[in-house]
């Protein structure tokens, strides 16, 4: 069933890339990041099918059975929220014409391929669920990682801006804050992809425990900073959105200044949730094992 699904999604994020690469100026620097990610899925999945078709599975040094799920989360989150954020932020803003329609139907296929990589996942689920296969990604803790990870690298992306934070230190903490707690989440995942979780000197469920609440002590700092400083007129922030002149204008092909900032503390508290539930999964492991 995972192959069958593999071509219907080669074409959708193949026709999604292909309806908006030549739009243009009218694709905008939104169209430019959907495009890179529907680019990146449709790469991803042809290469996992040739190396699946081909039987190359045992000439790599991992347990190739996690990479498949993993990146079908990952693919699954990315074109839905290139369906989202292409949808809200630039197709309601083209003018009607062949290039809105394309963008609709690019934002369709997008929106197709993010249910059939969901799809992928479930079915993988219940072949683990059926088998005596262990697989990181089909755990909590698995889970917990992938959106660790995906929410961290939304807010990087609203951060490629720099002129949102180099303004104030205590903002370019912020980014800090986002950087140091990303690298420990990402190196979780794939230290269990490679099996390397058994040969650390330290318990792995006390290293999680107290990374987790670095991590969650590291992030409540940056709920507190980024909108103090952002939306506080006392620190210097704008609480006003027509208080930018980028967000003015009613015809942009991008997000403005004051809806990055509000996007960044929003996914700054999600993440903090997530960290939060990490913990407490942690918690409850590190107890069980100090009783045992």
């Amino acid at each position: 069933m995972c192959c069958l699904l593999r071509l219907p999604q080669l074409f959708c994020t193949c026709m999604a890339f292909s309806l908006v690469v030549d739009m243009g100026i009218l694709r905008g620097a939104i169209g430019n990041w959907s495009m890179s990610i529907w680019c990146f899925c449709f790469a991803m999945t042809l290469i996992i099918s040739i190396v699946e078709l081909c039987k190359l599975q045992p000439r790599f040094p991992f347990f190739w059975y996690n990479l498949p799920v993993l990146y079908a989360c990952y693919a699954a989150l990315l074109c839905l929220l290139a369906f989202i954020i292409y949808a809200t932020t630039h197709v309601h803003f083209l003018p009607y014409g062949p290039y809105r329609d394309r963008a609709i139907t690019a934002t369709a296929f997008s929106c197709v391929a993010s249910v059939l990589y969901a799809m992928e996942v479930a079915c993988l689920w219940q072949y683990y669920e059926l088998s005596e296969v262990s697989c990181y990604v089909h755990t909590m803790p698995g889970l917990l990682k992938v959106l660790e990870t995906f929410v961290a690298c939304l807010i990087f992306t609203f951060l490629s801006h720099t002129s949102l934070y180099l303004h104030q230190p205590a903002l370019e903490w912020c980014v800090a804050v986002y950087s140091i707690c990303f690298f420990p989440a990402a190196l979780t995942i794939l230290g269990n992809l490679i099996g390397w979780e058994y040969r650390l000197p330290v318990t792995f469920p006390i290293l999680q425990f107290l990374l987790t609440l670095l991590s969650v002590l590291l992030y409540v700092s940056a709920l507190v900073l980024w909108p103090l400083y952002q939306f506080n007129e006392k620190f210097g922030g704008q609480p006003q959105r027509s208080n930018y002149m980028d967000c003015i204008d009613g015809l942009t092909y991008y997000i403005c200044t004051w809806d990055e900032e509000l996007a960044v503390a929003i996914l700054t508290a999600l993440n903090l949730l997530i960290y939060v539930a990490d913990l407490v999964y942690w918690a409850h492991q590190v107890s069980v094992g100090t009783e045992d």
